[in-house]
């Protein structure tokens, strides 16, 4: 037996909104505001979400995966006549390729949101932390090392992929080398990357090439053998920014396989009050 309640104002009418949802008349469809007309007539290059923090897994080189956690923005393009675009469906073709994001399905995911959200251009970023395990050049000591790395896409008529990297490098003045009696001012910098390419490009390799170029690498542990080491090849082999971006740049014109890129790097200067920086950037055919 079920009891039915009529509730009703003092008019005689009923008050439907007194009722459950399941109870309600289902006829009226939920409006789709984002989907109504715009009357100012102004396209949107870019419109979506921004600052997701997600969990991803990338490509290693040597493990084969890597577990970390990503900042994504994503984005596509918006015409004139449309009010708004659905942010929830961006967050849904995250979770529908069940965390794995590497340079080899980034394109299938920006197709996805060109179709899924009747795009003429989709636009991702995914910034994340990617550590490489690191031996001491003497000792062997293991230490994690962490890169900053992003992959950056759009997909327009065409794709567009970029791979950038920051690299912690360690440099030694070769004007403070060459004026002073003994010693020469050293300092930490940095070297950011970014590269544009024909087929798969590996983070180590991209790392490897970098570090390669600088007065000495940057280590999570370090030993006292490793120590006098590290500080003896820098003294060896100073380094202007200007030598370490030209250094990078023709290694980089050497390889078929890159077709664009920009390197810049940063002295963090220990003994003045400013830093050093130089930038290269060059277009291949």
């Amino acid at each position: 037996m079920y009891l039915v309640f009529l509730f009703v104002d003092f008019a005689g009418q009923p008050i439907n909104n007194w009722l459950p949802e399941s109870g309600r008349s289902r006829a009226k469809a939920m409006e789709d505001i984002q989907n109504s007309k715009d009357y100012r007539r102004i396209d949107i290059d870019q419109v979506g979400v921004k600052g997701i923090r997600y969990p991803i897994t990338v490509l290693d080189k040597d493990e084969g995966e890597q577990q970390t956690v990503a900042r994504i923005n994503m984005y596509v393009n918006l015409p004139h006549m449309y009010k708004g675009t659905h942010m929830s469906r961006f967050v849904e073709i995250l979770n529908e390729h069940s965390r794995r994001i590497s340079l080899r399905n980034f394109s299938e995911i920006l197709e996805e949101m060109k179709a899924r959200l009747n795009a003429a251009s989709a636009h991702m970023e995914v910034t994340f932390p990617y550590f490489i395990n690191k031996r001491a050049p003497v000792t062997g000591s293991q230490g994690l090392m962490e890169y900053e790395c992003t992959i950056r896409g759009s997909l327009n008529s065409g794709m567009d992929l970029m791979l950038i990297i920051h690299v912690p490098i360690s440099t030694l003045c070769p004007c403070s080398k060459e004026i002073s009696a003994f010693g020469a001012h050293n300092q930490r910098g940095e070297v950011r990357l970014q590269v544009r390419f024909k087929k798969f490009v590996w983070i180590e390799d991209l790392i490897r090439l970098v570090e390669d170029s600088a007065s000495s690498d940057v280590y999570s542990v370090l030993k006292r053998e490793d120590e006098k080491y590290v500080t003896e090849r820098a003294y060896q082999n100073p380094m202007f920014v200007e030598d370490i971006v030209r250094d990078i740049a023709q290694k980089l014109n050497t390889d078929p396989n890159i077709t664009w890129f920009a390197v810049e790097s940063e002295n963090f200067e220990s003994i003045h009050n400013h830093n050093a920086y130089a930038y290269i950037e060059k277009h291949k055919t």
